[in-house]
């Protein structure tokens, strides 16, 4: 199993909070985010690791000086979106499943737990407890993806994407497929999630409802601050 992490954003709807720095070197505690998630995935047994970097990834690099990672930078990082920084990581994609997460995701210990146990693939993560708060909507039945977008409402949406996703190396020779037409043809604008949402049409894509257990992406100060009033209580 590997990891690729997508840290390369300047995180604009957030920054005026973080001085400047990356989403996923805020403090949590006596770390930094970017800390707690490798260490967490070490503990689990996983040390096959890359990240793709690009606003001050001096910064990230400093933070994370102790960890043996493996490191792409998209330099292109302030006029495309993610499916450009995963294009230059693109040869990290093959040989191996692989956890796809933005790395602003705080995650809690079980829910690194239970998506390390899940074998479907391939397979996004949503929250059904987040609905009406929702940034980015799924609708799905019977575990199947059916609707995606920031635009959904009402019955259209049964949950938040959680910000990560757990592929098998048979899917990822579809997704770099795919991957490749899209940067190929300057559609470099919208997330690396898109390869998989274009890929509905071509199979099933599962969702994992997480109901229950704690996460929270770094897009706002609201969502740092629920991850520090989680850390305190727990």
């Amino acid at each position: 199993m590997k990891v690729l992490l997508l840290a390369a954003g300047r995180g604009t709807r957030i920054s005026r909070y973080l001085s400047g720095n990356p989403k996923c070197t805020v403090d949590i505690g006596n770390e930094k985010l970017i800390q707690y998630t490798i260490k967490m995935f070490n503990k689990k047994g996983i040390t096959d690791i890359a990240m793709v970097l690009g606003y001050r990834d001096n910064i990230i690099k400093e933070v994370l000086k102790k960890y043996n990672l493996k490191y792409y930078y998209n330099p292109f990082f302030d006029v495309t979106n993610s499916i450009a920084s995963i294009w230059f990581a693109k040869d990290f994609l093959f040989g191996d499943d692989i956890i796809i997460m933005n790395a602003d995701v705080f995650l809690e210990e079980k829910l690194f737990d239970y998506i390390l146990s899940k074998k479907d693939s391939p397979v996004m993560f949503a929250d059904s407890s987040r609905k009406e708060e929702a940034d980015y909507k799924f609708k799905y039945e019977n575990g199947i993806l059916l609707k995606y977008g920031k635009e959904l409402e009402g019955d259209d949406i049964s949950g938040e994407y959680v910000g990560i996703g757990r592929f098998n190396k048979e899917f990822m020779k579809s997704f770099i497929t795919k991957l490749n037409e899209m940067i190929n043809t300057q559609n470099h604008s919208v997330w690396w999630e898109n390869v998989v949402y274009e890929l509905t049409k071509m199979q099933e894509i599962k969702v994992d409802d997480v109901n229950n257990m704690f996460w929270a992406e770094v897009d706002y100060i609201e969502d740092y601050e629920r991850i520090l009033n989680f850390l305190k209580n727990n």
